[in-house]
């Protein structure tokens, strides 16, 4: 891989290896999901692939969808962001399971409580970290996650923030779609934005340079 990377022009075995890191990455967010609920947690197979930025929305399920997104920046050997996102009613659901069925949506409520915000807050930063973790592992990369943000929005408004952020509205990002069961189908999207030079950097620590 030489000096000039792009996303664009990257060939299939590259591809695969940003699915594999998906993969296993989102394997080991439901595990610790799953030691958080302490129950288990189904799994089907990830799907990984690239996407335009400004089309993530649509993909997820439409920029106007209401989502919670926990968001953070990484830091360290690659920069860029972390993000997981999951549509309002499955937040709803893993939240309930968290509190033991105290959730404020048992008693009708539409919005989160401070309690509850604080709940979703915990619960995708240590999905995100264990997702992070497994990069560094995998790569021998060091990775810094900053303290996470969170934000209940619209799917386009949430995707903004690293957008003007980092500027990649026009690039290509990898997102993991990971469909998962407790008692109730949940897709969840584990977004990694790193810059280019961070996803050079992923491929040499990998061999694939």
């Amino acid at each position: 891989m030489d000096n000039n990377f792009e996303l664009d022009s990257i060939d299939s075995s590259h591809l695969d290896v940003l699915r594999e890191i998906g993969n296993i990455g989102a394997g080991n967010a439901m595990t610790a999901l799953a030691q958080m609920l302490q129950r288990k947690v189904d799994m089907k197979v990830p799907k990984a692939d690239l996407f335009e930025f400004r089309d993530l929305g649509e993909v997820i399920g439409g920029e106007e969808t209401i989502m919670a997104g926990v968001y953070m920046v990484v830091e360290g050997d690659i920069q860029g962001s972390m993000m997981f996102l999951l549509e309002k009613e499955s937040s709803k659901h893993l939240i309930d399971q968290m509190l033991g069925g105290y959730g404020s949506s048992a008693a009708g409520a539409d919005e989160f409580d401070e309690m509850e915000i604080s709940v979703l807050k915990e619960m995708g930063n240590i999905m995100t970290g264990a997702y992070l973790n497994s990069l560094s592992d995998l790569t021998g990369l060091k990775i810094y996650p900053t303290a996470p943000d969170i934000a209940v929005d619209m799917a386009g408004a949430i995707l903004s923030v690293p957008a003007i952020e980092f500027g990649v509205l026009g690039d290509k990002i990898l997102m993991i779609q990971t469909r998962f069961t407790d008692d109730v189908e949940i897709d969840g999207f584990f977004i990694l934005v790193p810059d280019l030079d961070s996803y050079k950097k992923i491929m040499e620590s990998l061999g694939m340079a």
